[in-house]
């Protein structure tokens, strides 16, 4: 598999479970906010899973390690993108349970039966505004805006996709935008459920928020603890 790397592209062990993952630094890699979302979900035994704009395959790769899923669903619109996530499910032996499907969000009435997911996961891109964007087509600039997926794309579609009653929504965002968030995830009847921000520090602002909504839940919220990611040294 090493031999068969593409320009610019690098195998990186992502210390769990033996486990690697195919990058290519001048495009994307995944962050931390990637591996905090795969431990706020909650996947029970059996469920099937789907995750929306899956890029690499991070999620879905996390998520088969550290829960019982039945399956996990990748979805993802760049070509090079969900190339690298079925590359990197084939060397990690991931076959029977992983599966990337290229494709766009906008069109998973056409891709996905209804109701055919208990749980959607997503991290996707946190910035509305395009403006001074040098080059819009750019995978970098395609993770990071709203250029091809917005926030009402993955509400409507999973609203659609969910399990009405049980189905679970799982999302990692900015929290200067939770306040749309919120009322967004209650217009597509994705109950909010519960709340947990990431804080660098202590005392410093929440710089990302975890959100986990039930499809057709009724209106009742938990915020939990914040998530401090670094202790200050004395």
């Amino acid at each position: 598999m090493i031999n068969k790397l593409k320009s610019g592209e690098r195998l990186d062990d992502l210390q769990l479970r033996g486990l690697k993952i195919i990058q290519n630094p001048e495009k994307f890699c995944f962050g931390i906010d990637a591996v905090m979302l795969s431990d706020f979900a909650k996947v029970k035994s059996e469920e099937k899973v789907l995750d929306i704009g899956t890029g690499t395959g991070i999620l879905p790769i996390l998520l088969s390690a550290k829960t019982e899923g039945r399956h996990f669903t990748g979805l993802e619109i760049q070509s090079e993108s969900a190339d690298m996530a079925r590359r990197s499910v084939e060397f990690n032996n991931l076959q029977e349970r992983i599966e990337i499907v290229e494709g766009d969000i906008k069109e998973a009435a056409d891709i996905f039966k209804p109701a055919s997911f208990d749980v959607i996961v997503t991290n996707p891109p946190y910035m509305i505004c395009q403006h001074g964007l040098q080059n819009p087509e750019d995978a970098k600039a395609i993770a990071r805006h709203e250029i091809l997926c917005t926030l009402d794309d993955i509400l409507k579609a999973s609203k659609r996709l969910l399990v009405d009653g049980k189905g679970r929504f799982y999302m990692i965002h900015k929290p200067f935008r939770l306040t749309e968030i919120l009322a967004k995830m209650s217009e597509y009847r994705i109950e909010p459920k519960r709340i947990q921000f990431v804080h660098p520090y202590l005392d410093k602002e929440p710089t990302m928020v975890l959100i986990e909504g039930l499809r057709g839940g009724k209106s009742r919220v938990t915020v939990e603890p914040p998530f401090i990611m670094y202790e200050r040294k004395e």
